[in-house]
């Protein structure tokens, strides 16, 4: 199973609900990197590994409450048997790239094809497991709102080449919240996403990257989620390619990729 990554081309943070969760208005948009889940029937209790000893393997994991939550869903009891994941990790961990919740999608799929959980339950459970995991159901181009979770399928935007700048620190979505509420200098005239100013007064590399995107003929850049990674938008691969050469450093690595449109995400993921 494939597991795509994606950015969040637009991010408007508002104020904390009653849940505890910032009310959110963000576009997504999925991207050609992805993990890949591998599913084997096994002996024994669930197994859970991967190649990125970064990337927890117990119920930290996204994967391993999926599975724990079909399991249940199916009607079984106990802990989940029979099965073992592992997940070649391509999608960098606390970068706002929604790996994590990819992942949980992915494993919801196969698991509840394998045990018999329809599609409206999974979808439950995927609220269940994170604001972004519903998401990764639909792919393409979509609007969130509420926690991010509440869906709606936008028109397709121009497919694009896109290039990931990925700096060596990591920013964790609590950390960037966090910040948010306690910033009392407001946000950046003209970002993307309510995020990046207080993000990047802990991180200035990150608006630095930005523009450095922007320099390089991004027509768009931003910091993606609660970052750290940043992306631009190209129109043409080669200029792509230059830019990602040209940013790439000992202090960040650069990944150029693509955009997916929805029927394109939903025949590869297939769903």
């Amino acid at each position: 199973m494939r597991a795509f990554a994606k950015i969040n081309l637009t991010l408007r943070v508002g104020g904390v609900r009653s849940d505890g969760f910032h009310e959110l208005e963000t576009t997504f948009q999925s991207l050609a990197l992805h993990d890949t889940l591998t599913i084997r029937t096994a002996r024994g209790p669930f197994r859970l590994t991967c190649d990125d000893p970064a990337c927890p393997t117990d119920r930290r994991n996204l994967v391993w409450r999926a599975a724990a939550a079909v399991w249940r869903a199916s009607g079984r009891r106990g802990a989940p048997r029979g099965v073992a994941i592992h997940i070649a990790k391509r999608i960098p961990m606390q970068a706002g790239l929604g790996g994590g919740s990819s992942d949980a999608a992915a494993a919801l799929r196969a698991l509840g094809r394998r045990w018999r959980v329809g599609d409206p339950r999974l979808r439950v459970i995927a609220a269940s497991l994170g604001a972004d995991v519903p998401y990764f159901f639909e792919g393409g181009t979509a609007l969130g709102v509420e926690r991010g979770d509440l869906l709606f399928r936008l028109p397709d935007r121009p497919a694009a080449w896109v290039v990931l700048v990925l700096p060596a620190f990591g920013v964790s979505t609590k950390d960037a919240y966090r910040w948010f509420d306690g910033d009392k200098r407001g946000g950046g005239r003209g970002v993307a996403n309510d995020l990046h100013p207080a993000v990047a007064r802990r991180h200035p590399e990150i608006a630095r990257l930005v523009r450095a995107l922007r320099r390089h003929g991004a027509y768009s850049s931003a910091m993606s989620g609660s970052g750290s990674a940043v992306f631009g938008l190209f129109r043409r691969r080669s200029r792509a390619l230059r830019a990602a050469l040209a940013l790439a450093s000992g202090t960040c690595r650069t990944v150029a990729t693509r955009t997916v449109s929805r029927a394109a995400y939903r025949r590869l993921v297939g769903g």
